[in-house]
Order: C-alpha cells, then structure tokens, then sequence
C-alpha cells in the first residue's frame, strides 16, 4: 500500500507500482471504439501507461496534451493514456482537444488493470479511481520506470519519463 494525498489530504492505494525489471501485469481495457486491448497488441513497442483518475480534470487533460505533443517524435512507442471515464468521454476529450499521437483506454469493464498494478485508491475523496501513475515498459513488456505521483492533483515528471523512454 502506498500513501498519496489529493489537496494535501491523505489516499493509499492497494499496492505498490510494479518493480523495475519485472514483467508487466497484463491487462484488458476498452478504448473508443469499445474494443478491449491488452498488452499483446502493444507487443514489439515501448509503452508509455500515463494512468490518470479522469480527463475530465485540469492536471489530467494537459497531462495528455504534453504527452501528444511529445509522441509525435517517438519511434516504436505505443503511448496509452489510462483512466475510468468512458470510452466516449475520452473520444470526446481527443476531438475538442486535436489528440492525436496517443491512445486513451477505459478501465469501463473492471478496475483488475488498477488493482494489479498497485495504483486503485482505496480510500479519499476519489476511491476508486486510479491514482496518477506512469508506467514505462520496454518492447517485452519489462518495466524500466515508474512513477507514482505523490499529489495526486500535480503533473507527472515528463523530462524523467522521457528520458527513461529514450534509453
């Protein structure tokens, strides 16, 4: 169990991020086209998880918006952006907002990718969504960074994740 805050007060999630040099969990999520994914169809890439509670949000929306300005230059990486708004609020959010370099995917039909990474709140204000996370896998899905922010309101570390993707 990890400890964040949202505005200063107190979250935990149900695990801790998984270790660097481990195996990525699998999982199956939906993205716009209700259409479920897991990390097969990813296979052969690098993968950036930039896991945010909802687009619906300020620091979650520009969050996407810095990682689909920066995907554009990135070869062979597969960049998903994981929340629990439904499908079609995420199709929504990447047409107002001209997203068009990453993939947005649903935990709309089980919140397993959540738990099994580590990062579902368990308690707070917002129990039950993910917590702000990012998760970089190499091409064989081995974990080579994680972050998990420690408020969950503040932008990730966006030099530091790139960075890690680039190696």
């Amino acid at each position: 169990m990890a400890q964040v805050t949202l505005k200063g007060n107190p979250a935990h999630t149900n695990g801790e991020l998984p270790k660097i040099g481990s195996e990525a969990p699998d999982f199956k999520l939906t993205d716009a086209h209700l259409k479920d994914h897991s990390l097969k169809d990813y296979q052969g890439k690098r993968k950036l998880l930039s896991v945010v509670p909802s687009l619906e949000t300020p620091t979650c929306s520009t969050s996407a918006k810095k990682f689909n300005e920066k995907a554009a230059a990135l070869k062979n990486t597969a960049l998903l952006v994981i929340s629990a708004d439904l499908p079609f609020a995420q199709s929504r959010f990447c047409e107002i907002e001209n997203i068009k370099n990453l993939t947005t995917l649903s935990m709309l039909r089980s919140k397993d990718f959540a738990k099994d990474y580590g990062i579902l709140l368990v308690d707070g204000p917002i129990a039950g969504l993910a917590s702000r996370a990012i998760i970089i896998l190499d091409e064989n899905n081995k974990v080579i960074y994680t972050e998990l922010v420690a408020e969950v309101s503040h932008e990730p570390n966006y030099d530091a994740a790139l960075k890690a993707l680039s190696n």
